[in-house]
């Protein structure tokens, strides 16, 4: 029997496309997609399908990379969880894989109806929370046959990253998950970019109008909107190690918002930056990262879709002071930054539509 979730996945995938997303200034596709060479100090490992999200795994070599399902971007291929090892530059697909493994905690998720199918979701955001030495959870949001944060293990203790599905969240019909970062008693925020019921949502969202805000969910909870949070395509989020802060990326304004959890009322405090910014990543710097394509005035983009390249800004999470510090013009064959990591000396860049994974020489900054 399919729950709500599962029966209005062919609308959402409808409404992407007649809202306009795919040929909105939001997607620019990939060009000289057999070019693997790189552009300038930009690098690729090409491969891996709409990488939106990237995440290190810690301090080891490793990283994650979400690969969002072909039929929503028309690009082909299902949902991947890819696995890039940082130091020799190669890649494999961590989930499915050839034997995907199912082990749900069902004390924790007992609401969760079992597994995903491997075959219809699409991997989207990224969170990741160490409980041990070798052992991590990784949250994501995922849409094809069912809206839903999917929990997953990651196990380091063989050497090279093994993982295991283990539960599920289900998210309210109207909410279209964008990230999602994990609280300390294995909670989550999330959220919510658009309701997918809306007509031109997406075109809204362009325009700055309101489309989503952020959820909330605890173990044994219902998932619940937070009042106060409300603003223009809710997009990365992350929180303190405390839980105090929450810092999200509100697409459609183009700022970074700061919320203090601890408020009575919460009320944001933001920064304008010059693109329409996307996943947010915290730095081993302390600092926040977070990348767009760069923002181009509608009277100046009378033909959308309209690029001038993207770029990665460095934020001060006291002082919500930004800065660029790289990017590309439109010339590189890399276009739709949707996710800036740092991991050691470089900054990996993700993508939603393309079929390869970047990285750059980490700019020293003072």
């Amino acid at each position: 029997m399919k729950t709500q979730n599962q029966k209005r996945t062919p609308q959402i995938i409808e409404f992407l496309v007649l809202s306009g997303l795919l040929v909105s200034s939001y997607l620019t596709l990939v060009r000289a997609e057999d070019d693997c060479s790189g552009s300038g100090d930009l690098q690729y490992i090409c491969g891996p399908m709409n990488a939106e999200d990237v995440l290190p795994i810690g301090n080891t070599q490793w990283l994650l990379a979400s690969g969002m399902d072909g039929s929503t971007f028309k690009s082909g291929g299902k949902g991947h969880i890819y696995l890039v090892n940082r130091s020799d530059k190669s890649y494999t697909i961590l989930f499915p894989g050839e034997n995907p493994v199912f082990k749900q905690d069902k004390k924790m998720f007992a609401a969760c109806p079992g597994p995903i199918n491997p075959e219809k979701f699409s991997a989207h955001g990224l969170a990741l929370q160490q409980q041990t030495t070798d052992q991590y959870r990784m949250y994501m949001t995922s849409h094809g046959e069912r809206e839903a944060i999917e929990v997953f293990s990651i196990n380091l203790k063989g050497g090279k990253p093994a993982i295991a599905w283990v539960g599920c969240v289900l998210l309210p019909e109207n909410v279209w998950a964008n990230s999602v970062a994990i609280l300390s008693d294995g909670g989550f925020v999330t959220t919510k970019f658009m309701d997918p019921a809306v007509p031109n949502a997406f075109g809204d969202i362009m325009q700055g109008k309101i489309s989503g805000s952020v959820y909330e969910w605890h173990p044994g909870a219902e998932v619940k909107e937070i009042p106060g949070t409300a603003m223009s395509g809710a997009n990365g989020i992350l929180v303190s190690a405390d839980d105090r802060w929450m810092y999200v990326n509100a697409f459609g304004t183009r700022e970074v918002i700061r919320f203090d959890r601890t408020a009575k009322t919460l009320t944001g405090k933001s920064v304008k930056v010059s693109v329409n910014p996307d996943n947010l990543r915290w730095g081993d710097d302390g600092m926040l990262y977070t990348v767009g394509v760069n923002y181009v005035p509608p009277e100046e983009c009378t033909s959308p879709p309209c690029s001038t390249g993207w770029s990665v800004f460095r934020i001060d999470p006291q002082t919500l002071s930004a800065a660029r510090i790289a990017g590309v013009d439109q010339t590189a064959t890399m276009q739709g930054a949707s996710a800036a990591a740092p991991a050691g000396n470089e900054i990996w860049i993700g993508t939603y539509s393309g079929d390869r994974i970047g990285y750059l020489p980490r700019p020293a900054v003072n």
